[in-house]
């Protein structure tokens, strides 16, 4: 499973959370672009297979031939051939075909996963508080010395971050 695939599942079990309709639909389909995007991997995987064993079969037949070169409409008018021929045809339309469609699901499926985020985070706000963000006073972070300084927020003081310093 890569990073793309994890965090997709993370934000679709985040978003089981919610309950609601939309939510459920939304991991829903989620679900099914990421089942087309497998099984258009695998179809693409299947016609590379087919296409390099019809590839295997002409130079087989090409090879093991008698008189080939100087007999090549009777090589091409013999049943193994054209089935080997009609093979690499077929994969060779079939692969370019099942790439643009696998892009498709792709794109499909990063729209659906913003979809997922803008959803996690409204589901988040709702449970929990929206996040502060505080700013530093005037020459606060201004030190002269190389020791570490950690910021912390106040609870309920008003005041701000306040400033640890970490003896060394």
């Amino acid at each position: 499973m890569n990073d793309r695939q994890r965090q997709t599942e993370f934000l679709r079990q985040c978003i089981l959370y919610d309950g609601s309709k939309a939510s459920h639909t939304l991991a829903e389909r989620i679900r099914q672009l990421q089942h087309n995007e497998r099984c258009v991997g695998r179809g693409v995987w299947l016609m590379l297979h087919v296409g390099a064993l019809a590839l295997a079969g002409l130079a087989y037949l090409a090879i093991f031939i008698e008189d080939f070169p100087q007999n090549i409409p009777g090589f091409m008018t013999r049943f193994i051939t054209q089935v080997f021929c009609v093979m690499g045809l077929s994969s060779m339309i079939c692969v370019p075909v099942f790439l643009s469609l696998q892009v498709v699901y792709r794109k499909e499926l990063a729209h659906r996963r913003e979809d997922c985020r803008r959803l996690a985070t409204k589901l988040l706000e709702s449970r929990l508080a929206k996040p502060c963000i505080t700013a530093l006073p005037q020459g606060v972070g201004e030190r002269q010395g190389s020791e570490p300084v950690a910021w912390a927020p106040v609870p309920d003081t008003g005041l701000g971050p306040v400033e640890i310093t970490t003896g060394q």
